[in-house]
């Protein structure tokens, strides 16, 4: 009877499976006039005229008249970088639209950087010009840009429009694009406290992000569960925050070289020092930082959010960021300042009566704002301008003019854009895409039918929202399952947040973005499947 039962079970659960499948919206396999061009440029002209490329023979240089020559480390291993990915992959992508060129051949491409300063040996920034045009002809490809950052993202278009014919021979048809991205800050936030992420998956990463044109790396690097970074002044928070302290923390070398990496590829490396919640794991280093839980009139052994009303936290805050601001270059760090419980801080004495001296009644709000604003000036001591989650602006915190608001609540979402950019702050939105929240099927469609602008404000509030950034928080992910969870379902904000607003046809974008996830296969990335199929390369670069 167990037998049957479990037979019957098995056979309900299968029609269950077949049913689901059924209905599940799959788009259309189409043949894209764009090839595999991930995300699409802004305008793209691509001929049916096809010229051979062959590796023997092809070189990417410098352009005669460009303001950055050979000395220009960055674009010289951008160089390398490029042609490999180039001739180590190009599938038969474009079978279609190869029409004989009288065996003409692309023999070069020429970089030609057209500012006075090109920006070889400095940070990306959100205001960076990543702008760059590409003119594919025989004998002579060029790719112009105004900076080095829009060099990055033409090379990578341009190893994009490669592909292989039957024979195995590469071509590259004749082109003209025009390319900008729509939003400045394109993010992608990992989260390496819940999991620790060993630097090379950190670093693949990094890779993938260029490969899909996004330009800010938000390192959620610590949080309540381990604190892996390791500081130089406060060497005890790693030493006791850790998961473990030699094998799971980020020394200040792996540090830097990660926010070199990500330089190397256009990419701003943002780290966020959340507090006063989601702190448990500085307690265990820095003693006396961590507000004490009361049970009655006894302390109860617990610890909640950071202490607001001593003296001493504020001298230790004022020490850390100023050491976090001389090791991240970027001009921006991420204060978090969300979620944080105010039941410990009900039940301590201390704080009920510096409630009452302050003047703040029961309204513990009133305390997380006193301490937040406290945080804010000690970073605006540093130079540095800072990023906060929604709630700081939401309980009336006073802000810098500069400040930027990321809205990562999905309740109210369109009123929230309204509230913050008609208050002024330049806004960058998430809530749309948060990646840890799976589900059955091609969900990239939902985060790729997202429009960031659809709240109802003024031009001039629109023009506040600079970007997004997907996040892929760390309660379920490490080093086994990260990047092909991320990948290619990060690809589908991507586009959203580098291409034209009208670019929403699903079965084109399903197409090219099989494609593109198939080349990211390729070059190492083990991206996720968005459907049934196959590579024509799998499995050698995983």
């Amino acid at each position: 009877m167990a037998v049957i039962k479990l037979a019957a079970l098995l056979l309900a659960a299968s029609v269950c499976l077949c049913s689901k499948h059924k209905s599940e919206k799959v788009p259309k396999l189409v043949n894209s006039q764009y090839g595999s061009l991930w995300p699409l440029p802004q305008s793209a002209q691509i001929s049916a005229t096809a010229f051979q490329l062959s590796r023997s023979s092809f070189q990417i240089v410098h352009a005669p008249k460009s303001s950055a020559g050979p000395r220009c480390y960055l674009l010289g291993e951008a160089f390398r970088r490029y042609f490999e990915y180039t001739f180590g992959y190009s599938k038969r992508l474009n079978k279609d639209r190869k029409q004989s060129g009288a065996g003409a051949e692309v023999s070069e491409l020429q970089v030609l950087i057209t500012s006075s300063e090109p920006q070889c040996d400095g940070f990306p920034s959100v205001s960076s010009d990543e702008s760059y045009q590409l003119t594919v002809d025989q004998p002579t490809a060029v790719l112009t840009a105004p900076e080095v950052w829009g060099a990055l993202r033409g090379l990578e278009t341009f190893s994009q429009l490669v592909y292989k014919d039957e024979y195995g021979t590469l071509h590259i048809n004749k082109s003209e694009i025009k390319d900008f991205p729509r939003f400045n800050h394109r993010g992608i936030l990992l989260d390496s406290s819940r999991h620790f992420l060993p630097l090379k998956v950190i670093l693949a990463n990094l890779d993938a992000m260029a490969m899909n044109k996004y330009n800010v790396f938000h390192w959620h690097i610590v949080d309540d569960q381990s604190f892996p970074y390791q500081s130089f002044l406060f060497p005890e928070l790693s030493k006791e925050g850790s998961y473990h302290p030699y094998t799971h923390v980020y020394t200040p070398a792996d540090v830097k070289m990660v926010i070199e990496y990500a330089r190397m590829r256009g990419i701003r490396v943002i780290s966020e020092f959340d507090t006063p919640g989601h702190t448990q794991s500085w307690g265990l280093g820095q003693k006396g930082l961590l507000t004490p839980c009361y049970s009655g009139e006894k302390p109860s052994g617990t610890f909640g959010p950071v202490n607001p009303i001593l003296n001493s936290t504020y001298d230790f805050m004022t020490q850390f960021f100023k050491e976090v601001s001389s090791v991240f270059p970027d001009a921006y760090i991420h204060l978090g300042g969300d979620e944080v419980d105010f039941s410990c801080w009900k039940s301590n004495p201390d704080i009920q009566k510096f409630m009452e001296q302050q003047g703040f009644g029961t309204d513990y709000s009133k305390l997380e704002s006193y301490y937040i604003q406290r945080i804010l000036d000690i970073v605006t001591g540093t130079k540095k301008g800072y990023m906060i989650w929604q709630e700081v602006f939401d309980n009336g915190v006073k802000l810098k003019p500069d400040t930027v608001v990321e809205v990562w609540m999905g309740n109210a979402l369109e009123e929230e854009l309204h509230n913050v950019t008609s208050a002024g702050y330049t806004t960058i939105l998430s809530a749309p895409w948060y990646l840890d929240y799976i589900s059955y099927g091609q969900d990239w469609q939902k985060y790729y039918k997202v429009e960031p602008l659809s709240f109802k404000g003024t031009d001039a509030q629109k023009k506040l929202v600079i970007g997004g950034e997907a996040c892929l928080w760390g309660e379920f992910v490490d080093a086994t399952n990260l990047t092909p969870r991320l990948w290619p379902r990060a690809s589908a904000v991507a586009e959203r947040l580098w291409s034209r607003k009208d670019v929403r046809d699903t079965d084109d974008a399903y197409s090219r973005l099989s494609q593109h996830r198939c080349r990211m296969v390729q070059r190492g990335i083990p991206a996720e499947p968005l459907y049934v199929g196959h590579c024509d390369y799998e499995y050698g670069g995983l």
